[in-house]
């Protein structure tokens, strides 16, 4: 037998705590029982060191035994996949031990609101470039590449291309198309708009379909053994295409999504079509996806400034039909009359304007004494 690793832990606690760590793990693997232990001699570690007082169940509390524990072991510069298994661990135990000690304060010691998130480090949308050269390889016009084209045009994923149904293209009016895609990762199906291109690649997996030596099964795809298998093909492919277009980086095939998220932002898509799209349910998801380069954001700065939506129209000046006589001459004081207090408006408040009202009111004076010499009023 393998000698233990730690030298046995002296600790009130100790046994209630490895009663729940058998019941945790009967059904689990060994290495699976090592991380439990390992978690909870930490924290019996800890209390012995902190808190030497706690020797019982009851005696212990959200505040300060478990936060400092929480503080214990940031201080120990855990990685967060680290930090969040040992925290998910000890809320484990502690809400085993609240139904098998009859303790049920123990259950609320660990919230959900402690436990971070995961870091996920997501695809990120290819380059221009990337993105130039792998279409252009991929049009070989075989089955592999006929797919990958359908996720870059589509920003389906990879399992529901797989599972598209053989009659997937919908007509949904004149010179309109749309994809039915199946229940999928987050259990949503969608009708995603294509255009002529992407009803080409439908007809032409179609045509490949109808060769297929396996028994026609309502799918677009042929499965050789199981879904599973069809993927990993396909994933397989992709590699060798990078390879052969000379790009050093590794690209997956999630990445042809993130880059259909990134060209339709830029064509204009907003963010809950884009949702829509791509069958998110969370807009937060639908943001990570979306790359947006400082280009982009010239763009968007500039179109705001020179279409101030924000801004409520001007008045727009009259139009100007000069008649002829003594009635042309009022007119076209009437309409320098109107420019002057327009101009009079657009000046931002504490600007000296006495120098306009002087001229304004000359120019009602003028206008005053211009209408008596008209003979007919």
């Amino acid at each position: 037998m393998k000698p233990c690793r730690y030298a046995p832990l002296e600790h009130p606690l100790v046994q209630q705590f490895q009663r729940a760590i058998d019941s945790l793990t009967a059904a689990l693997a060994p290495a699976s029982a090592r991380q439990y232990r390992a978690v909870a001699r930490s924290f019996l570690i800890y209390l012995g060191e902190q808190h030497p007082a706690v020797g019982s169940l009851h005696q212990l509390r959200r505040d300060p035994h478990v936060l400092g524990w929480f503080v214990d072991l940031r201080s120990q510069n855990l990685a967060p996949a680290v930090y969040i298994a040992r925290l998910l661990l000890m809320r484990c135990m502690l809400e085993e031990l609240a139904w098998s000690a009859q303790v049920p304060d123990l259950a609320h010691l660990i919230r959900r609101e402690d436990i971070p998130r995961a870091p996920q480090r997501l695809p990120r949308a290819l380059t221009p470039q990337q993105d130039q050269l792998i279409q252009e390889l991929l049009r070989r016009n075989d089955l592999p590449s006929n797919v990958l084209l359908l996720m870059r045009h589509t920003g389906m994923r990879i399992g529901e291309c797989v599972d598209l149904a053989y009659d997937c293209l919908h007509n949904a009016g004149p010179d309109r198309w749309a994809i039915h895609v199946p229940l999928g990762k987050l259990k949503t199906e969608r009708m995603v708009p294509v255009d002529s291109f992407v009803c080409e690649l439908i007809h032409r997996l179609r045509f490949f379909r109808s060769f297929d030596p396996l028994p026609f099964d309502g799918r677009l795809l042929a499965r050789p053994r199981h879904k599973q298998t069809l993927v990993k093909q396909l994933r397989s492919y992709l590699p060798d295409v990078v390879a052969a277009a000379g790009i050093p980086t590794r690209i997956v095939p999630h990445q042809l999504r993130h880059t259909y998220a990134s060209e339709m932002v830029r064509a204009g898509v907003g963010l809950p079509a884009l949702m829509k799209l791509l069958g998110h349910v969370n807009p937060e998801m639908t943001m990570r996806y979306v790359d947006v380069a400082g280009s982009d954001l010239q763009r968007e700065f500039h179109l705001a400034r020179s279409q101030p939506r924000h801004l409520a129209p001007q008045p727009k000046a009259p139009t100007f039909s000069p008649r002829g006589g003594l009635d042309g001459v009022v007119d076209s004081l009437l309409f320098a009359q109107h420019a002057i207090e327009m101009f009079r408006r657009s000046l931002p408040n504490g600007a000296p304007k006495h120098r306009l009202d002087q001229l304004a009111n000359r120019l009602a004076k003028i206008i005053t004494e211009t209408r008596k010499l008209n003979p007919a009023g």
